[in-house]
């Protein structure tokens, strides 16, 4: 008895489990049909947004019965199709228009019609169309004025702008682009925006090469025969404060392009869920591209002025030392080692092991030779030591008579 009240209970579990297969089977072909309706029904009030989770709602009800509802599907296949073509025409309509909130609600569409890569590609499509635009108009502002002869070409400001549209366009979509594809879709959009730093960035820096014509002023300077710190006189070379000016303005260039590159690689690093596959293709778009190469021309530049000032300025010291009252040295000691101090500062703050090296082997070159043979020269004068004597007594009595006010 026990094993016939146990088969019927199966045979009736059984038959409820296929009562339950068919039931939702016709609720979803009940649900389809619905969806199926409301689609064409949202399409003729242009209810898009509507229409789309219609369709979203099918395909998720589709993926579940696909062996059923055939009829069903052609009809609603048919009914996304329009809806797509709809969409991407009113999309392209309102990106030629710089209409953002309607590309906004259209791009949207794509993640409920499944079609999240394309609504990426045009979504960030767009937003490098908007920083080209913006970054043409302030760079042909620079030209121009270049043109009508104006010495303070706002370079330094043309790259912030352009860094500052790019951070800010992922910045302020962060949000659409995981809706579309998560945090892929943030990093895919950091690598297509880096190929317009790439192209308009390297352009302004070439751009300032041409202005300040540092490939020329690189050369005097290199071919000058008067770079020995005992030559006599003054350097028939550029003027040094010319120079300090445009390592300066070099500097600010490069400090730039450190920090953006810092900040993007680091936005990078912070993704977690990122496809493996990504993530050095987006370091490589910063480290290897067209602007990394450029900052290093630059670089190279940079190097080559700032030896220079550090020779013509060490060059000075040695020129114009003088006996200081009260002191153990002469005036060179300490203005040479302040400019050697400056121009390694400089260096430091680029952030570049190559121009630190470069620069402080300048710095060791000349303290080796030409510094130390000026030394030697000065050594050798009359009544040097006498003179010295004499400051270091004055020393002497000046901490003598701050004593009592130090134990006070």
């Amino acid at each position: 008895i026990d094993l016939r009240s146990r088969g019927k209970v199966r045979e009736l579990d059984l038959a409820q489990t296929r009562v339950n297969v068919t039931l939702s089977r016709i609720d979803a072909i009940v649900e389809r049909g619905n969806c199926i309706e409301g689609v064409k029904t949202a399409l003729d009030s242009e209810d898009y947004e509507s229409a789309a989770k219609f369709v979203q709602r099918f395909l998720q009800i589709d993926s579940k019965y696909k062996d059923s509802g055939s009829d069903q599907r052609e009809q609603l296949f048919e009914s996304k199709k329009q809806l797509e073509g709809i969409a991407k025409k009113k999309l392209w309509a309102a990106i030629d228009q710089r209409d953002h909130p309607t590309i906004l609600r259209f791009v949207r569409l794509y993640s409920l019609l499944g079609r999240e890569e394309e609504g990426l590609q045009l979504y960030v499509g767009y937003l490098k169309k908007v920083i080209a635009m913006r970054g043409r108009m302030e760079y042909e502002n620079v030209v121009e004025l270049m043109e009508q002869g104006v010495e303070q070409g706002n370079f330094v400001g043309c790259l912030t702008n352009l860094f500052k549209d790019i951070v800010m366009a992922i910045e302020e979509n962060d949000e659409i682009l995981r809706g579309l594809c998560g945090e892929d879709g943030v990093v895919y959009a950091i690598c297509e925006l880096q190929e317009e730093c790439d192209s308009r960035g390297s352009l302004i820096l070439k751009k300032y090469m041409e202005f300040r014509k540092l490939a020329r002023l690189a050369s005097d300077i290199n071919n000058s025969p008067n770079l020995n710190l005992l030559a006599g006189g003054a350097s028939e070379g550029p003027d040094p404060r010319e120079v300090e000016l445009y390592v300066e303005e070099i500097l600010s260039l490069m400090q730039l392009g450190e920090d953006y590159t810092e900040f993007m690689v680091s936005k990078i690093k912070s993704l977690t869920s990122v496809d493996a596959e990504l993530l050095p293709r987006a370091t490589k778009a910063f480290r290897n591209g067209s602007f990394s190469k450029v900052i290093q021309d630059v670089t190279g530049f940079y190097v080559i002025l700032e030896g220079f000032f550090m020779i013509e300025n060490v060059r000075k010291a040695i020129r114009i030392d003088e006996h200081v009252p009260d002191s153990l040295t002469t005036s060179m000691v300490d203005d040479v080692f302040y400019v050697l101090q400056s121009c390694l500062r400089r260096a430091i703050s680029t952030s570049k092991i190559s121009s630190v090296i470069a620069v402080l082997s300048n710095a060791g070159s000349l303290l080796a030779n030409d510094y130390h043979e000026a030394l030697q020269q000065k050594i050798r004068e009359p009544n040097l030591g006498a003179r010295l004597f004499l400051g270091g007594i004055g020393c002497i009595k000046t901490m003598v008579d701050l004593k009592p006010n130090l134990a006070y």
